[in-house]
């Protein structure tokens, strides 16, 4: 801990998130708000933010109850330069200056709710939140995937959770059978609203590129299709994705042989494995295909993802 000068203390803590330091004040900073800066603009109701950005690698500031946790830019590792934002902090704490403007209608940071979701497939539950988790889907097999994905990693060190996949506003959980919801349940929304409420990375910026698209078909490759596959990719996305979404899951085409007239595509998340998934499939996917390119389609069949 640093030196008090008139009493109040700043103690130096580590998240889960390396970029992420918190520095927990000995008193309460603000009134029960939380607010988040991103620039020193954006800072304008906060003096102590504002000095805090002129700190070069400072790129986020979030403040609330009794901490300041500061975002850093990879220009410096925390541990050559944390003594010395702690030391700024506590000084300007204890010489009374403000630390949040009293006539700013501050922002307050909207609290981060999560439900959980039942979906047709038994082992999965979605867990939904009201802030966007990701920009696009992710699935993750098991914790040697997630090198690039903070928060799946730590919902793997759950011994129950199975499988993981990402989407928007959306997590969904397989399970393993060893378990029921009715226990978990509540530990996970608790966990994943915690997490996301801290503001902790759920993916990773230093992501791979090929990562990054492996999930979609890029233009280009849409383009190479030829024109029954691109009317086929075109249905998928317009009438079988969002249906699938929302019971926690996703599909994506694969192939189409001419010859066959076969259609491959992928399931995932609440979709792959799933006893009913097998039903959606003959009875929805393949119906609306045969029906909106007649003659063109024998049979849809199902790599799971």
């Amino acid at each position: 801990k640093i030196k008090p000068m008139s009493g109040i203390t700043i103690s130096i803590e580590k998240t889960s998130n390396p970029a992420i330091i918190k520095f927990e004040a000995s008193t309460f900073l603000t009134r029960h708000n939380s607010y988040e800066f991103k620039n020193i603009d954006d800072a304008k109701d906060s003096p102590l933010a504002q000095q805090l950005f002129y700190l070069p690698f400072v790129k986020t500031i979030f403040i609330s109850g009794n901490f300041i946790a500061i975002e850093r830019y990879n220009i410096v590792e925390w541990p050559d330069v944390q003594e010395e934002v702690a030391e700024q902090i506590q000084n300007y704490i204890n010489e009374g200056k403000e630390i949040i403007s009293e006539s700013a209608s501050p922002k307050k940071a909207v609290p981060v709710t999560i439900y959980a979701e039942s979906t047709p497939n038994p082992t999965v539950m979605k867990f939904v939140s009201n802030k966007k988790v990701v920009d696009r889907i992710f699935e993750f097999k098991n914790i040697d995937e997630t090198k690039y994905a903070p928060l799946a990693q730590a919902l793997f060190h759950f011994p129950f959770v199975k499988e993981i996949f990402l989407d928007k506003n959306y997590i969904s959980i397989t399970k393993y059978d060893m378990v029921e919801w009715n226990d978990i349940t509540m530990e996970i929304r608790e966990f994943i609203r915690n997490y996301i409420h801290e503001g902790k990375e759920v993916i990773s910026k230093d992501i791979p590129a090929e990562q990054k698209e492996k999930i979609q078909i890029s233009d280009q490759s849409f383009e190479e299709l030829d024109d029954i596959s691109k009317e086929i990719v075109n249905i998928l996305e317009e009438y079988i994705k969002p249906a699938v979404a929302s019971d926690g899951g996703n599909i994506m085409f694969d192939s189409y042989d001419p010859a066959s007239k076969v259609v491959k595509v992928v399931l995932q998340g609440a979709c792959s494995g799933c006893p009913s998934s097998t039903m959606t499939l003959k009875s929805g996917i393949e119906n609306t295909l045969k029906n909106l390119l007649k003659g063109q389609i024998s049979e849809v069949v199902a790599i799971n993802g």
